[in-house]
């Protein structure tokens, strides 16, 4: 007797563009997809031909153009369904569960990322699109010489959290958490990652992130970086100052109070292009024993190099062996191409339709292994959970793009304290129970650490084990 084919057994692997019969786009989101099909096309043009760079003005206004409205228009497209998640077509999707349209996206943003850091000349026929707004505010064209790859870079990664965060305001009309933690991404990356950078340059001031420090931004401790810095005068200083009073006050007295999510998904740029542009893929995070087992490994070694490198550095720049120096140089440089590029950037933005859309926050992020850890033994935050009340459903889980199986704790009854959770609360949306509650504050019921016995929280603390 032959073997009996499965039910919709090839639904995973569909390669077909458009196999998802839920889908459909009504006459505005149609004309959002047209617009953002003619930035695409204004920007390939402008690539592959010199006139874009004859006609920069036209072009930046079809490429931007057309992608920032585009893009917004299909968000608001979105007002004519039921604000929430909606599930329907989401695994056959071939965009948003590893088919032919996620493919093909992943493969474009991981050729975006390699260009740019290793062959930036690649880009060329791009700079002329983003001249206007370089002159505009930094006062200077958009060159290699001067860094406009990184200028068109943030520009474009602006836009996707801007962008997307319209589609993620229309989604989540219906809850005010996310409806304020949307906003608070796009603030940070609109003002303190793209606007007030440029605006100092324009002002012959250092380029300053106010909202990254150390270990996020590897090298501001760095002997040469802090020189650099104290050069520039007073502002430089400032900015020292402000990345210790950041790491070593704000960081664990707001994570004490309010858990990681405080940062990962209200204020880090990282996290805003996640919960942003990254939404439609958070459900393909590895649930797996084996990946939470990777992730504490990795996440960890990240955040022990790059404390080993800082403290190489320091000791090689004030013992002067020049054998010493040379070691702390290539340890630099390789973090720096390793982790800095190739983990954050090409992996970490670059597989989001193949990997979920956290992958550096989870496996690689030293900075969310800080706040973790702080969460998870000392910060008031914590996922409750009503386990009399849970039909075992699993949105929860399959929504979490951190890759926590939160429906194991809710199925016993037990608060979430995890060290990986940023606290996005879109367990507690899609629960159809209203199982899951984000809280902050003492664990009267002991569900969590302070209740748990002695020898539990001596085995949490094996992190790596």
């Amino acid at each position: 007797m032959p073997d009996l084919p499965l039910y919709n057994a090839r639904a995973d692997a569909d390669l077909a563009l458009f196999s998802n019969p839920a889908f459909r786009p009504t006459g505005v989101q149609k004309l959002g997809l047209a617009l953002v099909g003619l930035g695409l096309a204004a920007f390939v043009v402008a690539l592959a031909s010199p006139f874009g760079a004859a006609h920069p003005v036209p072009f930046a206004l079809a490429a931007f153009g057309g992608l920032g409205l585009g893009g917004v228009v299909y968000g608001l497209g979105g007002l004519a369904a039921p604000a929430g998640v909606r599930n329907e077509g989401t695994m056959v999707s071939s965009n948003e569960a590893r088919g032919a349209v996620g493919w093909a996206i992943g493969l474009a943003l991981t050729a975006l990322y390699v260009v740019l850091y290793f062959w930036p000349a690649g880009l060329a026929g791009l700079l002329p699109l983003a001249d206007p707004l370089s002159r505009l505010m930094r006062d200077q064209p958009a060159t290699l010489g001067n860094g406009g790859q990184w200028f068109l870079y943030t520009t474009l990664y602006t836009l996707a959290v801007a962008v997307m965060g319209v589609r993620a305001l229309v989604r989540y009309r219906h809850s005010r958490y996310h409806v304020i933690r949307t906003l608070s991404v796009m603030f940070f990356q609109t003002v303190l990652a793209f606007a007030l950078p440029f605006f100092l340059v324009t002002l012959q001031q250092p380029e300053l992130y106010v909202h990254y420090t150390w270990p996020l931004d590897y090298d501001l401790f760095f002997p040469w970086r802090v020189a650099e810095l104290r050069a520039e005068g007073q502002l430089g200083v400032a900015m020292l100052v402000w990345g210790v009073v950041m790491i070593a006050v704000a960081t664990p007295v707001l994570t004490y109070f309010f858990g990681k999510r405080w940062y990962c998904s209200w204020v880090c740029g990282c996290g805003g292009l996640a919960e942003t542009a990254g939404d439609p893929y958070r459900h393909l995070s590895d649930k797996s024993l084996g990946a939470w087992k990777l992730e504490r490994w990795l996440v960890h070694g990240v955040l022990a190099t790059i404390t080993a490198a800082t403290l190489l550095l320091w000791v090689a720049a004030v013992a002067e062996v020049g054998w010493l120096d040379a070691v702390a140089e290539t340890v630099s440089w390789l973090y720096g191409l390793l982790i800095g590029s190739i983990f954050a950037g090409v992996v970490g933005v670059g597989f989001y339709p193949l990997l979920g859309s956290r992958v550096w926050c989870r496996f690689g992020c030293p900075m969310a292994a800080i706040l973790g850890l702080q969460q998870r033994f000392f910060s008031r935050f914590r996922i409750t959970t009503n386990g009399g009340q849970c039909i075992s459903c699993g949105q929860c889980s399959a929504y979490c793009e951190m890759g926590i199986d939160v429906k194991w704790y809710a199925q016993r009854g037990q608060n979430v304290v995890r060290a990986s959770c940023v606290g996005c609360g879109v367990c507690a949306t899609v629960c159809p129970r209203g199982v899951l509650r984000l809280e902050n504050g003492p664990d009267v019921g002991g569900a969590s650490r302070a209740g748990r016995p002695v020898n539990n929280l001596i085995e949490d603390l094996d992190i790596l084990a």
